[in-house]
C-alpha cells in the first residue's frame, strides 16, 4: 500500500536526482549479476583455464565480449523497458516511482525464466516468505539471488563440460611424456599447442559463443 501511495506522488527534482544517482551506483553490480553477463563471463573464464593460455585472451577482451553478448541477449528486454518505462518517464507521463514499477515486469519475467524453482524455494525459506500462488507473484528480493545462484550453477556446468576434452589431452600428453622419460619438460607446455590446435580446428569460438547465446533463447 505504501508503494502504491508513493507511486501517486511526484518526487521533487533533487530527490529524483539523488534516487537516480543511487540507482546508477548499483548499475554495475546489477549488470554483472542480474544479466547473462554472469553466465557468459563464467564460461569464458573456464574456457581460458581449460585451454591453459592463462592471459590470452586478456581480461579486458573477455569482459568486453561478455558486455557485447549481454547487450545482444538483452535486446528484447531493453526494448520493452524503453517502451514501458523510459519513454513514458521522459515524456513526464509517469513519475520516477511509477516508471520503476513499470520496469519491474520485463526484468521479473527475464529473471523468472532462468531462476530454478529449487533456488527460489531456498530463498523463500531463508526470508520466511510464504510461497506465492503464481510464479509472477515472486518478490524481486527473492528472485534476484535465486537467479544469481541458478546462473552460477549453469555456468559451472558448462565449464565442466568444456574442461573434459582438454583434460583428456592433458592426460594423454602427461602419460606419453612420462613414458618416454621427458621428466624435465612440463606436460602443460607440450599439451598447450595441441589444445589450441584442436580448439581452432573445430572452430571453438563459434561453437562456444553460439551455444552460449542460444542457451538464453531456448
Amino acid at each position: 500500500m505504501l508503494i502504491l501511495a508513493a507511486a501517486e506522488l511526484r518526487l521533487s527534482t533533487p530527490l529524483e536526482i539523488v534516487l537516480v544517482l543511487s540507482l546508477m551506483a548499483l548499475l554495475p553490480a546489477a549488470i554483472a549479476s542480474l544479466t547473462p553477463f554472469l553466465r557468459i563471463t563464467l564460461v569464458l573464464h573456464f574456457l581460458r583455464q581449460a585451454l591453459g593460455t592463462q592471459t590470452a585472451p586478456s581480461n579486458p577482451v573477455l569482459l568486453g565480449l561478455g558486455v557485447f553478448l549481454t547487450m545482444l541477449v538483452m535486446q528484447p528486454v531493453a526494448r520493452e523497458l524503453q517502451a514501458k518505462a523510459i519513454q513514458p518517464y521522459t515524456r513526464n507521463e509517469l513519475t520516477l516511482v511509477q516508471a520503476m514499477q513499470a520496469a519491474r515486469d520485463p526484468m521479473h519475467a527475464f529473471l523468472l525464466r532462468f531462476a530454478r524453482e529449487k533456488d527460489i524455494q531456498l530463498f523463500l525459506e531463508l526470508t520466511k516468505t510464504a510461497p506465492p500462488k503464481r510464479p509472477q507473484d515472486v518478490e524481486l528480493v527473492v528472485l534476484m539471488p535465486a537467479y544469481v545462484l541458478s546462473e552460477m550453477r549453469t555456468g559451472f556446468q558448462i565449464g565442466a563440460v568444456l574442461f573434459l576434452p582438454f583434460l583428456i589431452i592433458d592426460l594423454v600428453v602427461a602419460s606419453v611424456t612420462l613414458s618416454i622419460g621427458m621428466v624435465q619438460l612440463p606436460p602443460v607446455m607440450v599439451a598447450a599447442p595441441f589444445k589450441i590446435l584442436l580448439f581452432v580446428l573445430v572452430d571453438g569460438w563459434n561453437l562456444v559463443i553460439g551455444s552460449l547465446v542460444r542457451s538464453f533463447n531456448g
